[in-house]
């Protein structure tokens, strides 16, 4: 039996996740607390293998909470209305297991309760997305260059446009090919936009 604590400051949505999860063969709700403080104190108390928590909480958030609850063994999932990059890269850097957004099907939080217990990750899509568009590896002046080489300008035009030589941005253009690990502007300008990183 995987035993649960859910920590989320609306009541309301605290008893309807207390009960969905109940009417699992394999699940049993443990504990439910109204702020993160609670969390922390129910987590040492009863030791749930999972804590469920929502983040914006009275008296201490539930990045707080997952932060001091990581040394004690019980998994956490992020439960959120909140996909902000910035609370997602808290959340990794606290170690949590799961972060699902709160429109999500309610079979996925089951679903990803049993995959985080087998070992695995389970975030939501789009804020893999967001991961993403965070680690652009170009400076500013080299995604302008590739701007610009996106709509179509010539190595002098580019020259021009930027009041640069044109060896400049040659050397721009290599600086981008290496860090972006491709052979061409093309694949360059491809792999851009596949990660959301143009701002036009």
């Amino acid at each position: 039996m995987i035993k649960i604590v859910i920590a989320e400051d609306q009541r309301m949505m605290l008893g309807a996740l207390g009960s969905l999860l109940n009417l699992e063969d394999d699940m049993e709700v443990v504990g439910q607390a109204a702020n993160g403080n609670e969390a922390v104190s129910l987590v040492q108390k009863l030791q749930p293998d999972i804590t469920i928590m929502d983040i914006e909480m009275p008296e201490k958030s539930g990045l707080e909470a997952a932060e001091e609850i990581k040394p004690l063994n019980s998994k956490v999932i992020i439960l959120t209305t909140f996909a902000r990059s910035g609370y997602f890269q808290r959340a990794l850097k606290a170690g949590v297991q799961g972060y699902l957004l709160k429109d999500s099907p309610s079979e996925d939080l089951a679903s990803c309760i049993r995959s985080v217990m087998a070992g695995k990750r389970i975030y939501a899509p789009e804020l893999m997305d967001d991961v993403y568009r965070e680690e652009n590896p170009l400076t500013d002046r080299e995604r302008e260059v590739l701007e610009l080489i996106a709509e179509g300008r010539s190595t002098k035009e580019i020259a021009q446009e930027l009041n640069i030589k044109t060896g400049t941005v040659r050397n721009y253009i290599s600086a981008i090919l290496d860090k972006l690990e491709v052979t061409n502007r093309i694949e360059a300008i491809t792999q851009s936009k596949q990660k959301g990183w143009f701002q036009k």
